[in-house]
């Protein structure tokens, strides 16, 4: 099987120095050499991290896609732009194409998947998705039996580390961000880590695999970390919880409901436990009940794991040459904001004097909103507090937190955090 590879960074070197190293058993598996005939590189001037003496290379990323020796083009160039023409270009030249680019498939995949079909060649993306963890695989193959209910995951190495950091250490936010940009983990401008962006694109890919519906990146409901705050950490740790930023995709009734936002988890569960820069994904299926996918979510080598993965189906022709590859089947219906149901934390700045609890339970209950769990401490003349409430319509809850910040005793808008008990 002959391949071009676009990019020779983190995941193009990673995928070279894996094919090396693991050549037999990779041989083992398939029956098939898998030769590199030429890669493209920004620079040949630029320091490449695997070796390059067994193949081409070349400055001019259109020569990849339009060499005739070239069967399987890899995309591992990123962006949305100039990636988009050249997948483009290699799936009408009739080359099967796989890629790590998330961005590109979550804003364009429609698209290029029914460009893939009309030109019978596959485009595969496991690796745009938790990195190494094979997550789009067991979707697609190891779950095919289930009717899919919702999927929960930490799929945002960085915004894990961040928040793991605030709760073990104790440390801030921006503290912490700024170790994480030393560390590598987070860019000069972290804004698509922090903020959701990279798990939103990763969020539509597996809403996609899971409800059979178009990608539908633009009706991810995102929200970043970058407002949690040291005492959000500890008062949800104290109340039972851990916070992580989690991308949920339910299916309701013909809906769905999908969103990328700080989370309360109960700390006994295995997900909450997920820490540092890890990815895990939960999913229950209606016939196994919840599974948990545990793993690097990037890395060179961990993510050309699952780049070659892809190549590997290509060869062994376990893909259906029918469909080629999944395809999205159905226009998405976005649930109503107003109607996503959950249990919500709240945290509250008031006046410290008498009264003040009672006014707020006096108002929750007149939305009839009961409280499961609050904690008060005091905050100089002001106190903070924290309730966990029961399951609630969002709509039904922000008319509630309306009444409450009108009131003369609260000093600053009411956080509002989703609290997921995953059964």
């Amino acid at each position: 099987m002959n391949i071009g590879i676009l990019g020779l960074g983190t995941v193009g070197g990673g995928v070279v120095n894996v094919l090396s190293k693991n050549r037999a058993s990779i041989f083992a598996r398939t029956g098939e050499e898998i030769n590199i005939v030429q890669a493209a590189v920004k620079s040949l001037d630029e320091e490449i991290i695997c070796p390059t003496a067994d193949f081409d290379l070349t400055e001019n990323a259109l020569a990849v896609v339009n060499n005739a020796e070239v069967e399987v083009v890899l995309e591992l160039i990123g962006g949305t732009t100039f990636a988009k023409d050249l997948v483009e270009t290699a799936i009408k030249n009739g080359k099967h194409v796989i890629t790590a680019n998330k961005a590109l498939i979550a804003t364009h995949g429609n698209q290029l998947l029914a460009l893939a079909k009309s030109h019978k060649v596959h485009l595969l993306f496991e690796a745009a998705v938790a990195g190494g963890i094979p997550i789009l695989k067991a979707l697609e193959q190891g779950l095919s039996a289930n009717k899919i209910e919702w999927i929960a995951g930490i799929i945002n190495g960085t915004g894990n580390f961040i928040l793991s950091e605030m709760r073990d250490k104790g440390r801030d936010f921006a503290d912490v961000l700024a170790e994480a940009q030393d560390l590598g983990y987070a860019e000069a401008d972290p804004t698509f880590d922090v903020e959701g962006t990279d798990a939103a694109h990763k969020l539509a890919i597996l809403a996609s695999m899971a409800f059979g519906s178009e990608l539908a990146f633009s009706s991810v409901s995102t929200e970043g970390i970058s407002k949690i705050s040291g005492e959000d950490v500890a008062f949800a740790t104290e109340m039972g919880y851990f916070i992580k930023h989690l991308g949920v995709t339910k299916k309701i009734g013909e809906a769905v409901e999908m969103r990328v936002c700080p989370t309360l988890i109960p700390k006994t569960q295995l997900l909450a436990n997920v820490d540092g820069v890890m990815n895990a994904v939960m999913i229950k299926g209606n016939a196994v009940g919840p599974t948990l996918y545990y793993g690097a979510g990037a890395g060179s080598e961990a993510t050309a794991s699952a780049v070659i993965a892809d190549l590997v189906d290509i060869i062994k022709g376990t893909l259906s040459p029918d469909t080629f590859g999944w395809q999205a089947l159905e226009p998405i219906s976005k649930q109503n904001p107003d109607e996503v149901q959950s249990v919500f934390y709240l945290a509250l700045l008031v006046a410290d004097k008498p009264g003040v609890l009672a006014e707020i339970t006096k108002t929750l209950a007149k939305y009839n909103i009961s409280i499961e769990q609050v904690l008060q401490k005091p905050a100089g003349n002001n106190a903070n507090i924290s309730i966990i409430t029961n399951r609630v319509k969002m709509g039904i809850l922000q008319a509630a937190i309306g009444q409450i910040e009108a009131q003369n005793f609260n000093q600053e808008s009411v956080k509002i955090i989703f609290v997921e008990m995953l059964n």
